[in-house]
């Protein structure tokens, strides 16, 4: 079930309103099932991987915290870890696994006929952090099945995010059972959750939809096209990616919200960073945390020597890389961000004598513009190995956009023949503004739009979601003539 499809918007009323109807004691199972039920909608027999997952990291935790001797909690642990990880790997990287090593012993590669699971990254990594943080006593392992079940299985960021942490998200859980009807809802947390859930759906329908037709034209037909065409679409990925992955974060939060459950923020205007490692303070923060926490730190971090701090976040963002697709072009975009942030690190020391010896102001608006143009065009010539289907096309890419000058083209109407006609350019253009102030505000204030539009007055904080809501309504990209676009991270 997709979040911008009319079956959420029957769906989500009915939760919504059962839920604050229903005695405290049923919300639990009441969402459960809704959980449940969200995910069945896309394919019912994996609804078992779900539970499977559940039970697994459910009876570790426990055994974990009952156990005194190290080994026996350890056992438990890998245990839980190898198959959880061992499931993940069969659905998602079993068949990629198999073609590298066919390709190399020079092979024909065979492939099992296997369909990837939607979300299985998501819930198997926050239900590895959850057990990962009972080992390190950090929580304490959960006792009630149903909560727990709930915990894994949240309906708003079962299948792409953000990735929660027990710490928080949990522990709302286990209050819902307990909490009075007032204590839940309150005009403000809904207020706020319906403003985000508006603002995700404008970026997705509005944005991202858009300009994935010319993204997904030019990608397509990399070959036939010159250095415009092929701008369009290194740029226009890079929104693309952020205002598809980004709405459902967006609107997951506030659906959350108007629960009265608080999810973490997942972007924070990630294209207003300063630096490559700024950017990902900024993007997938769930993700980009979950890696530091379970993987950098247990690395060693920073505490063995820079060169082996420069090794553990290449390793950690080839592995980033890899998570988000059984394909070396992903380990690949993984790889080049770990070298920025090497070369970011090495380089700091000259930056920052450079900016003491001119008196730069790195609080300026001057200065924050001119550093995030930088890191927005690198960060978008990594997202071509990311989007590209296969190092050909990749090379393909890269090698046109330099070598196949066609300026001429933007003193033609030939500019529209990409998939968008004038009005459409007119509308994402406008689109494409409201996101860049909206998203000014947030980088330059500290403020979210639902908290920003709180602070408005009223009558500009209803003028301003009424045109937001209408220009999705007017001009977003959905209906039966459309070739609707799920979301990007879905097959992450």
């Amino acid at each position: 079930m997709l979040f911008n499809s009319l079956d959420f918007i029957i769906f989500f009323p009915i939760v919504v309103l059962v839920y604050y109807c229903i005695p405290a004691k049923l919300r639990q199972i009441w969402l459960l099932l809704c959980s449940y039920f969200f995910y069945m909608c896309w394919n019912p027999k994996y609804i078992v991987l779900i539970i499977g997952t559940t039970i697994v990291s459910f009876i570790s935790s426990i055994v974990i915290e009952k156990k005194e001797l190290l080994w026996q909690k350890r056992t438990a642990l890998i245990s839980c870890i190898v198959i959880n990880l061992g499931a993940l790997f069969f659905f998602k990287y079993f068949n990629f696994a198999m073609d590298t090593v066919c390709r190399i012993a020079g092979r024909s590669p065979r492939y099992l006929d296997i369909v990837l699971p939607v979300g299985i990254s998501f819930y198997t990594f926050q239900a590895l952090g959850y057990v990962i943080d009972c080992y390190r006593g950090d929580t304490k392992a959960e006792r009630g099945f149903i909560t727990y079940a709930l915990f894994v299985s949240f309906f708003p960021q079962l299948v792409a995010g953000p990735i929660e942490r027990s710490g928080n998200l949990l522990g709302q859980i286990k209050t819902l059972s307990v909490a009075k009807r007032t204590q839940l809802f309150e005009w403000e947390s809904f207020r706020e959750g319906l403003t985000l859930m508006a603002w995700g759906m404008f970026m997705k329908l509005v944005i991202a939809d858009r300009i994935a037709i010319i993204v997904d034209n030019v990608y397509k037909n990399c070959n036939l096209y010159g250095t415009v065409g092929l701008l369009l679409a290194f740029f226009g990925f890079g929104i693309q990616i952020y205002c598809d992955f980004g709405s459902y974060s967006i609107i997951a939060v506030g659906a959350a919200r108007i629960m009265g459950i608080r999810l973490m923020e997942n972007f924070n205007a990630p294209y207003f960073a300063t630096s490559v490692t700024d950017f990902w303070r900024k993007w997938h923060i769930s993700l980009s945390s979950w890696f530091r926490d379970y993987v950098y730190i247990p690395l060693g971090g920073n505490r063995k020597g820079k060169a082996r701090k420069y090794l553990n976040t290449f390793i950690v963002f080839a592995l980033s890389g890899l998570w988000h697709g059984a394909n070396w072009t992903f380990v690949v975009w993984g790889a080049i961000h770990g070298l920025l942030q090497i070369l970011e690190n090495v380089c700091k020391p000259f930056l920052h004598k450079f900016e003491e010896r001119f008196d730069i102001d790195k609080k300026s608006v001057g200065f924050t513009l001119c550093r995030a143009a930088v890191v927005t065009v690198v960060v978008d010539f990594a997202w071509i190995f990311f989007r590209a289907d296969s190092f050909g096309q990749a090379y393909t890419f890269v090698h046109r956009l330099f070598s196949k000058p066609d300026w001429w083209i933007l003193s033609t109407d030939k500019i529209y023949t990409y998939g968008l006609d004038v009005q459409e350019f007119w509308i994402l253009a406008f689109g494409l503004l409201i996101l860049i102030i909206v998203d000014f505000i947030k980088a330059r204030r500290k403020l979210t739009i639902d908290k920003w539009l709180g602070g408005q007055f009223v009558v500009f904080r209803i003028a301003f979601m009424l045109a937001i809501v209408m220009m999705t309504i007017v001009f977003g990209e959905y209906g039966p003539g459309f070739d609707s676009k799920q979301f990007i991270y879905f097959q992450f």
